[in-house]
């Protein structure tokens, strides 16, 4: 498997097209993009790849982690790759992976999709994790693993999709990361605090939101629309925070109509 510097990574797509990077969330693998890969590789060079500390990429974090430092891997990813440039989405840490690059480098990307992400720390996320990590602690990955869903889809989606839900679970368990890794992640993802600079990013954004989003209000998609110059937002009506996967048809649409602009 392909490696670079530490970080997981897999291409789709024809080789000429314009590129498009995705950014998985706080599970950090790129198999959380599967119901987009193939709508967007039909008219897309995209490139898939798993956060550090995550899946296939390099197990080893550092006792602090930054979403600064998270979007300094995908810069050099891209820089060992000979990406200048690229379309990124991002869903929920790898939006705010997205937001920090187009601060600190603007001109190494063309759109930027944020997917239930925020450029604050918000209270009711933050008692998500704070539950989420207390799961962890005290009743291991099992646990963690067998309530991820609550947080990440809609009620009438789980019960109609809970024979695959608890098909899956085996397969998370078995590529389960560190629960240090889960713990300093979820750290700098509260940390993550770019509310006084929003203004200064001028990159073309889109924020999607889902209003019913358990884990990410649907309201921290607010500041990224009024706070960046020109900055679009859709808020999708269903869908839940992984709504890229429970409506895949209505995601994709909207993504493609956004890059495609």
């Amino acid at each position: 498997m392909p490696h670079v510097a530490g970080l997981w990574y897999e291409w789709h797509g024809p080789v000429d097209a314009p590129v498009v990077i995705l950014s998985p969330g706080l599970g950090g693998s790129a198999g959380y993009w599967t119901p987009n890969l193939t709508a967007l590789s039909a008219r897309y060079r995209v490139l898939l790849y798993d956060h550090r500390g995550t899946a296939r990429s390099d197990k080893e974090l550092p006792e602090t982690v930054t979403v600064d430092a998270m979007a300094d891997d995908l810069l050099a990813l891209m820089d060992a790759l000979g990406i200048a440039r690229a379309n990124l989405i991002g869903h929920a840490a790898g939006g705010i992976i997205g937001l920090a690059i187009a601060l600190k480098a603007p001109e190494r990307l063309d759109k930027l999709i944020v997917v239930n992400g925020w450029v604050a720390p918000d209270p009711h996320f933050a008692r998500c994790f704070d539950v989420r990590l207390t799961l962890l602690r005290h009743a291991g990955p099992a646990a963690y693993v067998r309530a991820q869903p609550i947080f990440l889809y809609p009620a009438d989606w789980i019960s109609a999709n809970s024979a695959a839900l608890d098909a899956e679970e085996p397969l998370h368990l078995s590529h389960f990361p560190p629960p240090e890794n889960i713990e300093r992640r979820v750290a700098a993802l509260k940390a993550f605090d770019i509310a006084d600079r929003v203004g200064e990013i001028d990159v073309p954004v889109l924020a999607i939101a889902a209003a019913d989003d358990m884990l990410v209000p649907a309201s921290c998609a607010d500041p990224i629309e009024r706070g960046i110059p020109g900055a679009r937002r859709v808020t999708m009506a269903w869908g839940g925070h992984a709504c890229n996967i429970t409506d895949p048809a209505r995601f994709n649409a909207i993504a493609l109509e956004f890059l495609g602009d």
